[in-house]
């Protein structure tokens, strides 16, 4: 081996081992993840339970922070102004990630070229929720008072674009007549407004509507999946409930990264989060909260937001929805 094949071999070396030994040493510091969801809701609990585990695992602390408001890019812009050191992570959901783009004409930033995929964490379907007082039992129900009251009945969501605002305009248009979407970036007062049927409905998660619904203030009146939730046996699914069966929404919850993020710790972060949620302990708390667990790589992650993303442009095309 001549001297500039010594050099290129070493070279090559130190690089295969700068990769590894860069994963082995993070964190080295507190790690952040923004949120672009209020405190109390279903993806802020989930986080905190993983945080803390990672944080075991880690040996530093995972700092969760709540960044509700202007449609989710509140939290979004927070993470892509950040450096790009792997320190700060975004949880979001699949409509922020593959729906807005096709919402918006202008966007002040793009979700897939700003960020990069590093975890998914769970799945969900919503059920449709009203005050337990409420005279609706059923989504029929719900589509005969539609037509029949002279004023449109009211849904509520956490903001402009999210699934629960997607969720109610589809049950406008099975209906057939105007309502009132009332978007409320504070979810849980949201379904405290629901419970007390100062908004007619709103669709929710079992994590976040949960509390209200065991205390008897909110009952569930469909579930807007192909088959019933085996934790909640007695809901029916829409089509169950005198609804149309393809009206259907659901979501899934990531972990993403500002591009440019060290890969080996993307892969690192991925790989410790995947672990989490696969153990027994994690599974356990997602299901008790109504969510599925997703443990799976990143690639896998951005697979899926891609087939999403084609699939929310026929969607968008099909209700020729827009948000400007």
């Amino acid at each position: 081996m001549n001297t500039r094949q010594l050099l290129l071999a070493t070279f090559g070396l130190l690089i295969a081992a700068t990769l590894p030994a860069q994963a082995q040493t993070f964190p080295e510091k507190p790690v952040k993840v923004v949120m672009p969801y209020p405190a109390g809701t279903g993806p802020d609990a989930v986080m905190r339970h993983v945080g803390e585990r990672l944080a075991k695992v880690w040996g530093q602390q995972v700092v969760v922070e709540n960044k509700p408001g202007a449609n989710g890019w509140i939290g979004l812009d927070t993470v892509n102004r950040s450096a790009a050191d792997g320190y700060t992570f975004l949880l979001v959901d699949q409509a922020i990630m593959s729906l807005h783009p096709y919402l918006y004409k202008k966007m002040p930033l793009d979700p897939a070229k700003d960020f990069v995929p590093v975890a998914p964490m769970y799945s969900t379907n919503y059920f449709i929720a009203v005050a337990a007082n409420s005279k609706l039992k059923t989504f029929a129900d719900l589509m005969a008072e539609a037509k029949r009251r002279g004023s449109p009945l009211t849904y509520g969501s956490s903001g402009v674009g999210g699934q629960l605002h997607i969720g109610g305009a589809l049950v406008e248009a099975a209906a057939g007549v105007p309502m009132t979407h009332v978007p409320n970036k504070d979810v849980p007062q949201m379904y405290v407004d629901v419970s007390e049927e100062r908004v007619d409905f709103a669709f929710a998660t079992a994590a976040t509507a949960g509390p209200l619904q065991k205390a008897g203030k909110l009952k569930y009146i469909a579930f807007a999946a192909p088959k019933r939730h085996p934790r909640y046996p007695d809901v029916p699914t829409v089509a169950e409930s005198g609804g149309p069966a393809d009206l259907q929404v659901s979501t899934w919850i990531a972990l993403f990264a500002p591009t440019g993020a060290p890969p080996a710790v993307v892969n690192k972060v991925s790989a410790d989060v995947a672990k989490i949620i696969a153990t027994p302990e994690t599974q356990e708390f997602l299901a008790n909260i109504g969510f599925i667990a997703w443990s799976g790589s990143a690639k896998e992650l951005g697979d899926t937001m891609k087939k999403d993303s084609a699939g929310y442009s026929d969607f968008v095309k099909k209700f020729k929805l827009s948000l400007d």
